[in-house]
């Protein structure tokens, strides 16, 4: 059977809660992304609640992008997203062109 043809680049939007309620139910979705791009985009303006599980899924996606070569661009981040990652202290591992964090906002 011949593999899929990966494709350049794949936009996945995010929405509602990423949360320990759906973490588990994104995770797989989120992992399929990767060895179908070279990048992947998460956007995550409609992102309305992150705890400690959602950040660890970012964290996961993040590891997984590096170990597959693959650019992760986390973009359009909602309000509670900067606030989350700020609050983490995570701003600099997630960091990019496309995914501006206003420090002491």
């Amino acid at each position: 059977m011949k593999s899929p043809t990966p494709m350049l680049r794949r936009i996945q939007v995010m929405e509602g809660p990423l949360t320990i309620y759906t973490a588990t139910e994104q995770k797989d979705v989120l992992l399929s992304l990767f060895p179908l791009a070279h990048e992947v985009e998460l956007d995550l303006s409609n992102v309305d609640e992150l705890d400690s599980a959602g950040l660890q899924l970012l964290i996961l996606i993040k590891r997984e992008s590096l170990k597959e070569g693959t650019q992760l661009l986390l973009s359009n981040p909602s309000p509670t997203v900067t606030e989350a990652i700020r609050l983490s202290g995570l701003d600099d591992y997630f960091t990019n062109a496309s995914f501006p964090l206003s420090v002491g906002a």
